[in-house]
């Protein structure tokens, strides 16, 4: 029942990533990260108490559901504040504290070998998390779009004066605020859902692309991941190396999106975890030191491209979509790690059936990513029109770039200069 259980957790972040997703863009992200966090210190508080399997199951589920929103929460807030240059970094920089807590769960399981006990052990410290969350700053996007425009001036004021800039935020009024973000205001009263995704032609390309490529990742990822009793290395062990390679991966994965860009380090990560994958069937099962090494190498690609989606998704949606966009990328990552467990029964049949199909999938979501437009120094998309502009080819842009600047070249008969598009 070990999978099955390990299943149900993954559909709760499935559900989780689809109903938080909605709230959040209703309510704010601020909100909906401090109720995850409480949430998920309650259920997992409750877990360490489960008087049965159907009960843990369901304290299981609903940890996995707030998990959900405070990742898709973390992610949009990070998005949303940091500037474009530095997105990759701090993008790369929460993944690493991702890895810190890996190395905490082994030192923790290590010291406490009661399952009961290591669970409440780490579920405590998230109705800490839940009263700190309280001073993130709400998004200021969702504040303008939502009409919020007084509470998103004192936003930024606040802002501001921690940056030691308390002058220049005193400066600000609402309706200066109004008037730089009225292309944002404009936008809100456009309505999209998830139809729209697959209705416009560039979204559906886009989307089904993205979905097959988080979906793989997660489905490689997670069969990894809970393979470490597989491998014939202490677990312990095993789970500070798995955690350890996750540090020089994301420091290449922050050079690779920065210099090489974002779809070639996509493609480059999963087609190399996928290939690693069908190595280890080829590995004989007594060279514990060579799959290990494998495994963990495997591991890092597949780490290096959550860490690149995360960034590159939510620069590739646009504003008036972003959201939806990201919640539905994120629930095709968990339908496959909720799937990664029962793919393992399939072993029971031939042993070389599972990495076989985790693997392939893992080059076929690696394929996609070179469908997808580039979005490497680009601000972030605010709608259609400009994720449309990007599509278009390079030598099609140049030649509209060379006509607007032979129209700002020809003289008006008023004798005053030609101006071209604002």
């Amino acid at each position: 029942m070990k999978e099955m259980a390990q299943s149900v957790y993954m559909a709760g972040i499935l559900i989780g990533g689809l109903v938080l997703g909605k709230l959040s863009d209703r309510f704010g992200r601020k909100p909906i990260l401090t109720f995850s966090y409480l949430l998920l210190a309650t259920s997992g508080s409750g877990t360490a108490f489960s008087p049965s399997l159907p009960t843990y199951m369901v304290f299981r589920f609903l940890c996995g559901f707030s998990i959900s929103g405070i990742t898709l929460s973390t992610v949009i807030l990070n998005v949303e504040w940091v500037p474009t240059w530095m997105r990759a970094i701090s993008s790369t920089m929460i993944g690493y504290f991702y890895t810190v807590g890996q190395f905490l769960l082994s030192g923790l399981a290590y010291a406490i070998p009661q399952w009961r006990w290591l669970q409440l052990t780490v579920s405590v410290p998230f109705f800490v998390f839940c009263l700190l969350s309280w001073w993130v700053p709400e998004s200021i996007r969702w504040l303008v779009l939502s009409g919020k425009f007084s509470k998103a001036l004192q936003t930024l004021q606040g802002v501001a004066t921690f940056n030691g800039k308390k002058e220049e935020g005193e400066k600000l009024s609402v309706e200066e605020l109004k008037l730089n973000l009225q292309k944002d205001i404009a936008l809100a009263k456009t309505k999209y859902g998830a139809m729209h995704l697959f209705r416009i032609p560039i979204l559906r390309r886009m989307t089904l692309c993205l979905s097959l490529a988080w979906f793989s990742t997660g489905f490689a990822y997670y069969s990894l991941a809970m393979g470490v009793e597989e491998f014939g290395v202490d677990i312990y062990i095993l789970q500070i190396i798995f955690g350890g390679v996750d540090i020089p991966s994301k420091f290449i994965t922050i050079l690779s999106v920065s210099y090489l860009g974002r779809h070639i380090t996509q493609a480059s990560t999963l087609l190399l975890g996928g290939g690693t994958i069908l190595a280890l069937i080829l590995m004989p099962e007594d060279m514990h030191i060579l799959r290990t090494a494998l495994a963990v190498f495997g591991k890092g690609c597949l780490s290096s491209s959550f860490s690149c989606l995360f960034l590159y998704t939510s620069e590739l949606y646009p504003t008036v979509i972003r959201q939806t966009g990201m919640g539905l990328s994120n629930m095709w990552a968990r339908v496959g790690s909720m799937m990664a467990p029962l793919v393992k029964i399939t072993g029971e049949v031939h042993p070389a059936i599972p990495n076989i199909v985790y693997g392939t999938m893992a080059l076929l979501g690696g394929s996609t990513a070179f469908f997808l437009p580039e979005t490497l120094n680009r601000p972030l998309p605010e709608n259609l029109e400009d994720l449309q502009q990007w599509s278009k080819p390079a030598k099609e842009t140049r030649l509209e770039l060379e006509a607007e600047k032979e129209a700002q070249k020809i003289p008006l008969k008023s004798g005053t200069q030609g101006v071209g598009p604002s």
